[in-house]
């Protein structure tokens, strides 16, 4: 994506009537730990909202519980399709396993939503070990770079400034594709199998950085090896579908053949009824089977 979008996030010490103009998306905080809530985030939603933005929240994580703050973060907001949801990841006594845990629980908790990481540069290379971020990287450095954050890793959003508010570029052509991107009608940015067999990985739409390369000190792997097992297993459990619906076809037309070779010897019922009786059966698997490809596709 070699456009980007600008938004802003907010908290409870900016206004609830923020400006909009030329924003096309804002990221509010709703929660801290288990005990605080951003008093001004329903109206700061009412604003964005009003205005058309892409609307999304965040919760900054505390050492602590990660499901229990997950919970809690959860439990202040009725989802709407398109909102999406990060976790603040400031506090040093948070590890990279307990951000992972928190991101991944809310993945299966909020089921259809996008899950972002939020930390800065510092923690993505010095304390993160997992190169997991969840639906996407946002990343924090005021390099005075406004979208080319010094890091090798693809990201989506880039917070580049806290004057006069924190304000980011997001790796979206338009408002509208950063939408269809957030409800899910439209690809995400992982690598295509090509992609994968290549061994390659397109940066800021120009540059195409080989893995484990030596001119990309800095990139992370296991996050490809993740999504690879994902996809990996998705398919091994369609395939097994498949293969179980062929199977029970083909022992149902097995069954059926034996019968009418026992007819063909004498027997009582002609081989019509009985074929039609066998055939009945058989169109049970086939409905199954039809059912297999239709989830497939």
């Amino acid at each position: 994506m070699a456009d980007h979008i600008k938004g802003i996030d907010v908290a409870s010490y900016q206004s609830e009537n923020y400006g909009t103009r030329g924003l096309d998306f804002v990221i509010i905080k709703i929660t801290e730990g288990t005990s605080y809530t951003n008093p001004k985030w329903v109206a700061q939603r009412q604003t964005g909202r009003d205005a058309g933005l892409v609307t999304g929240f965040y919760h900054f994580v505390r050492p602590g519980s990660m499901k229990a703050q997950a919970d809690y973060f959860l439990s202040k907001i009725n989802l709407r399709a398109g909102d999406v949801l990060a976790l603040d990841w400031e506090d040093s006594g948070v590890s990279s396993a307990d951000k992972d845990t928190w991101i991944r629980y809310v993945q299966g908790k909020a089921e259809g939503h996008r899950v972002l990481l939020y930390c800065n540069v510092d923690f993505w290379l010095n304390r993160d070990t997992s190169s997991f971020a969840g639906d996407g990287l946002w990343i924090a450095q005021y390099n005075g770079r406004p979208g080319q954050p010094s890091i090798q890793h693809p990201w989506l959003l880039h917070q580049y400034t806290s004057d006069p508010i924190d304000t980011n570029l997001a790796r979206f052509d338009s408002r509208a594709a950063m939408r269809a991107w957030a409800t899910g009608s439209q690809e995400d940015d992982m690598p295509s199998q090509k992609d994968l067999y290549d061994g390659a990985w397109e940066l800021d739409g120009q540059m195409t950085v080989p893995w484990g390369s030596d001119t990309n000190p800095q990139w992370k792997p296991k996050s490809v090896l993740i999504h690879i097992g994902e996809v990996a297993r998705e398919t091994r459990g369609r395939v097994k579908g498949l293969e179980n619906a062929v199977a029970e076809l083909t022992a149902k037309g097995a069954a059926r053949d034996a019968v009418l070779a026992k007819l063909a010897e004498g027997g009582g019922l002609t081989a019509a009824e009985i074929q039609a009786a066998a055939e009945a059966g058989a169109r049970a698997a086939l409905d199954r089977l039809a059912d297999a490809l239709a989830t497939e596709e």
